[in-house]
Order: C-alpha cells, then structure tokens, then sequence
C-alpha cells in the first residue's frame, strides 16, 4: 500500500476564545478557531488580500492547556491533520464540517497585560553524582579551586 500524508501547519490569529468541553467519558476537548490570510499583487499591480478561517479541535492535556492559555487575538502555530465528520442535524439535513485536529501549538505573541496561572507539572529530575575529580567551573573570587590528580593506569592495569 502507497503511503500518505495528512499534516496541516498554520500560523494565524485566534478569531474567538477556546471553548472547553468534556465527552461523556470525561476527556477534554477545546474548540477555537484561527484566521490566517495571505496578500499577492496582481499582474496590474493591484494588491489584494484574502482571509481563509479553520476550525481547530484539541483533546485531552493540550485542550486543557489551550483553554487556559489562548485568548482571542493571540497569534498561534498549530499542527495537526484535517480530519471530516459528518453527521444528522436535528432538522433532518446532512451537516459536514472540516476541522484540524492538533497534536501540538506554540503561542507566538507575548501578551504581558494580563498574568495567567498555568497548572503544567514540573519534569521530574533526578540528581546524578558528581565526579570527585571534576573542579569547579567557575569559582567564587577569593575561592581556592582544588583539583585532584588524576592517577594514571599502570602497565598491570592494561589488559593486553
């Protein structure tokens, strides 16, 4: 079997706040949308611009960390793969929406007017021992530097 590729990448400005939500089954799921546009010339020289809106879905901890990160107006990276669902509509027509569902976002404006509590836990790191015969690296100014010999095999040492 051939392989294929669906992977959408965007750069644009939220068009509304995050809304979250929980499934049944109590996973997140935020929904926001993005507007990105683009200019050209025209071969009489005219410049025009045009405006194209995409609807993204995030689940589970990133949804979360959307809801409480994004606001409208933030500038955004997105990635993801588009994904279309369909479905009833309580009037009886068919409805069909095309949607990018992310798998990763970066925030790219600095937006220090208003603070924001993020609950993202901290990486657990585990102390490793220090060589007794590494020596300071930089050391405090009146601080003498001790360094250790280090002692050389000997012949008896030397495996062959």
């Amino acid at each position: 079997m051939a392989k294929s590729l669906n992977k959408v990448q965007l750069i644009g400005n939220l068009t509304r706040d995050p809304e979250m939500r929980y499934t049944p089954q109590g996973t997140a799921v935020c929904t926001f949308g993005i507007a990105t546009n683009r200019s050209w010339t025209t071969d009489s020289g005219e410049k025009k611009e045009e405006a194209d809106f995409h609807n993204i879905v995030a689940w589970n901890k990133l949804a979360e960390i959307c809801a409480q990160l994004l606001k409208k107006g933030r500038k955004v990276y997105v990635e993801g793969r588009l994904s279309t669902r369909s479905w009833q509509g309580q009037d009886g027509t068919q409805k069909q929406r095309t949607e990018i569902v992310i798998n990763d976002m970066i925030i790219l404006d600095k937006r220090s007017d208003e603070p924001v509590d993020v609950d993202i836990p901290e990486p657990i790191v585990e102390s490793q021992p220090i060589s007794e015969n590494v020596a300071e690296k930089s050391p405090k100014k009146g601080k003498k530097v001790e360094e250790k010999k280090v002692e050389e095999p000997e012949d008896e040492d030397i495996p062959f």
